[in-house]
This record gives structure tokens, C-alpha cells and sequence, in this order.
């Protein structure tokens, strides 16, 4: 296992909570057994896999993504800069979304609202069945 070096980093002052939490839970994490981090290493894999099939099929991708990469990220250090950098820019989105004027929200309710009336008017006009049966 290519397991990550010791990472000691100091705290930035945009760094989410969430990576800091991780980087106190990853010292917890190397004392354990090889066993269990091997264990921790195919869950981790896993869900992240069932989070990449998710781009693809139905379901809460974006949400697996960074599960499965902050389990990846107790043992490897790709995975912790992976998780890092989507944590960060979903802080970054986050801020942009509350600075947002009042216009652009607006907008983006009324591009939401026609959204969902041209999926309903296609469903009606092409006879597709909003529920499979």
C-alpha cells in the first residue's frame, strides 16, 4: 500500500472545516492495523466507484464522490488533494451562491421554472411516461 506521508500541514485561512477534521482524524487513522486499513482502502475504493458509475446512472454523485475520496484520503495523498480542492471550491460556490443579487437569483428560478416546464410539455407532447410502469 502506498501509504501518504505524515502530513503536518498549518492551517490556511481558507481551508474548510472539513479538512481539518480529516487531517486530526488521519493521525487516529495510521495507528490502526494493516488489516484494517486494507479493509478501509476497499471501501473507500468502492464507494468510490459506485460514486463514478453515478455520473452516468440515477443518483447523488456528487455527494458519493467525496465520501468515498475522503475515505481514500485517511491512506493517500492524491485522494486528500482531490477531496481538498472539491471541498474548496464547493466553499468557493457556496459564498458565490449567498453573494448573489437578488436579479440573479431570480434568473435562476425562472431558468429552473422553464427547466421543469419543458420536461413536462415534452413528457405531454412525445406521450412519455413521467413515472416508468
Amino acid at each position: 500500500m502506498s501509504a501518504a506521508p505524515e502530513r503536518n500541514r498549518p492551517e490556511r485561512p481558507g481551508e474548510p472545516a472539513l479538512v481539518r477534521k480529516l487531517r486530526a482524524r488521519q493521525a487516529e487513522h495510521k495507528k490502526r492495523g494493516r488489516l484494517y486499513r486494507w479493509t478501509f482502502v476497499a471501501v473507500g475504493v468502492a464507494v468510490l466507484g459506485v460514486g463514478i458509475a453515478m455520473l452516468a446512472l440515477p443518483g447523488p454523485a456528487f455527494v458519493v464522490i467525496p465520501i468515498g475520496l475522503a475515505i481514500l484520503s485517511l491512506e493517500f495523498a492524491w485522494a486528500e488533494h482531490l477531496l481538498e480542492k472539491a471541498l474548496i471550491k464547493g466553499e468557493e460556490a457556496k459564498r458565490r451562491a449567498s453573494e448573489a443579487s437578488p436579479a440573479q437569483k431570480a434568473l435562476t428560478g425562472a431558468a429552473a421554472a422553464c427547466g421543469v416546464a419543458a420536461a413536462v410539455t415534452a413528457a405531454i407532447l412525445w406521450d412519455i411516461p413521467l413515472l416508468p410502469v
